[in-house]
């Protein structure tokens, strides 16, 4: 089936004379890809593309326009960086130039599945995969809604375009992405990775919606009971958000994107899934397997050898492989993915110093704390002898996609769970006893049992005791999980080892956090680790 007929030309936007291709089907998206040389179908009829020389986001080459709008919002620096209104006016005549007489690619679809902040989005595309993504990452339109559609925002798309004199317009390559406020852009050039576009549209929304709507904007997956108690899961790559929030006893409301408003409902951002598909497989996670069919997109991914068969195990391109899917390539969804009543937040993180409670209650000023340092540990590497953690911390779960300081999202974040009687938990989903090379990640079976007794309140009828170190309650008992794993320090054979790791991890946290500390409250500071250093420890073991 071929796109609705649209007579319209993109000429108000500057691309003249273009062949455009109106909102295709996926089905006619994926032949025309194929037909052009720019992917190819895996054995189960799934397309597979290559991104080219970028297979994930260049940080380095994003920034935001600074004109009346932005300049007092904006937390500028590392993160935002700062690009003149005429500067990106002149990449935007040269991008849109460069789009003239090709052959593009136009799909209308929206953002936030709550019709009350609904942000209608027109994505124009080089390539038609690229086109593709959007139709799986987007809310999408039923076709009379697709008639006398308005944009509010724009995207636009031009992998091929490369900026011949990058200084000239203020940028530090050929490539980059660039969000414009006041005319409502978000401009990609020189790089196909899909994650660009769809990240453009989130950072837009993190500003957007605090600013303008009161409402918190969240890196983070969220799912619902059959009791109607809404559960939201933070987390960076690879501390469990997306198979922890996969529940076979809850909907699953999102993945990744999710606001939460005045009146407390939760609202996912998007109508798909961006998965990680490195090492997948369909014992680990069951959801993602099953959901590469037709419909769905992958990239970068390798086949088997004289197959077509992918072999997820292979990392030759990049390590970030993934799949983009609709959402309802998900069985146990909510429809529409909203919900109501928010009763618990996971703060997750893997902990590879071994240190961590495996599960921990956080008063409002620690959860304050651990959002704005959205903590996580990397494993150094796979050399020889080289077995030490690295601490990770990215403010809010997701620094690289905020555009106002952390705390104003703390702050709000911290209001609402009060005001809505959230509990807050820190789930560790590393080690024990030991770091990375010495104990062992703990077991999944016993996260889950540790949430699962969370959603049944269990844990609110047990003792708790305080971490002399971290300041967290630990509670004393879980069922299903041994007792001994819930105070790391006893799963530790030195008791001095755990000890000076701990602190090591504690000075990390303090070190992180003062480039936040001017700006956040007394409650929020004394959210952190209760000590720093070796003195500290006389009178605490």
């Amino acid at each position: 089936m071929e796109a609705l007929l649209y007579t319209q030309t993109l000429e108000q936007y500057g691309i003249e004379n273009a062949k455009v291709h109106w909102n295709l089907d996926g089905e006619t998206l994926q032949r025309l890809t194929v037909e052009n040389n720019m992917g190819t179908e895996t054995e189960n009829g799934t397309l597979c593309v290559n991104t080219g020389k970028f297979t994930g986001r260049s940080p380095k080459d994003r920034f935001l326009v600074k004109d009346d709008y932005t300049k007092d919002k904006v937390w500028w620096g590392r993160i935002n960086k700062p690009i003149a209104p005429e500067n990106f006016d002149g990449l935007y005549k040269e991008v849109v130039g460069y789009l003239s007489n090709k052959e593009v690619y136009v799909r209308d679809a929206y953002v936030c599945a709550d019709p009350r902040y609904r942000m209608n989005v027109r994505t124009i595309t080089e390539y038609p995969w690229s086109n593709y993504f959007i139709k799986n990452m987007f809310l999408r339109l039923k076709k009379n809604e697709l008639k006398n559609f308005e944009e509010e925002w724009l995207v636009i798309c031009a992998p091929g375009y490369q900026a011949e004199n990058p200084s000239q317009f203020g940028i530090l390559n050929g490539n980059f992405s660039i969000l414009n406020f006041t005319r409502k852009i978000a401009l990609v050039g020189g790089s196909a990775y899909t994650g660009e576009m769809k990240k453009g549209i989130f950072s837009a929304l993190n500003l957007i919606l605090p600013v303008e709507k009161n409402v918190l904007p969240m890196h983070c997956s969220a799912n619902v009971g059959k009791e109607g108690d809404t559960s939201i899961f933070f987390g960076l790559s690879g501390t469990g958000k997306t198979t922890l929030s996969a529940d076979p006893d809850r909907k699953l409301i999102g993945d990744d994107e999710h606001g939460w408003t005045s009146d407390n409902t939760i609202f996912n951002f998007e109508g798909g899934c961006y998965a990680k598909v490195i090492d997948l497989t369909e014992e680990r996670e069951p959801d993602i397997f099953r959901a590469i069919k037709p419909g769905a997109l992958l990239e970068n991914v390798v086949f088997k050898k004289y197959t077509k068969d992918v072999d997820y195990s292979d990392s030759s391109i990049t390590q970030n492989t993934r799949v983009s899917y609709p959402i309802e390539h998900i069985k146990n969804i909510q429809q529409p993915s909203f919900a109501n009543n928010p009763k618990n937040i996971f703060f997750l993180t893997c902990d590879a110093f071994g240190v961590l409670p495996p599960v921990s209650k956080l008063t409002p000023g620690q959860a304050a704390y651990h959002f704005i340092s959205g903590y996580t540990a990397k494993v150094a590497g796979t050399e020889a002898g080289i077995n030490e953690p690295v601490p990770s911390f990215s403010a809010c779960f997701g620094e690289p996609f905020m555009p106002l300081h952390p705390t104003v999202y703390a702050e709000m974040l911290s209001k609402k769970m009060q005001e809505a009687n959230v509990n807050v938990w820190l789930i560790n989903t590393g080690w024990s006893g030991g770091p990375y090379g010495v104990g062992s990640r703990i077991k999944l079976k016993y996260t889950r049992a540790m949430i699962t007794a969370i959603f049944n309140g269990e844990l609110d009828k047990v003792d708790y005791e305080v971490h002399p170190i971290f300041g967290l309650r630990m509670p004393k008992y879980v069922p299903g999980v041994p007792t001994e794993l819930l105070d790391p320090m006893n799963t530790w054979l030195q008791k001095g080892g755990y000890i000076s790791k701990a602190i090591q991890l504690a000075h990390a946290f303090h070190i992180n956090f003062d480039k936040f500390a001017n700006q956040a409250s007394e409650e929020i500071i004394n959210g952190g680790p209760l000590i720093d250093s070796h003195h500290a420890l006389d009178d605490t073991f």
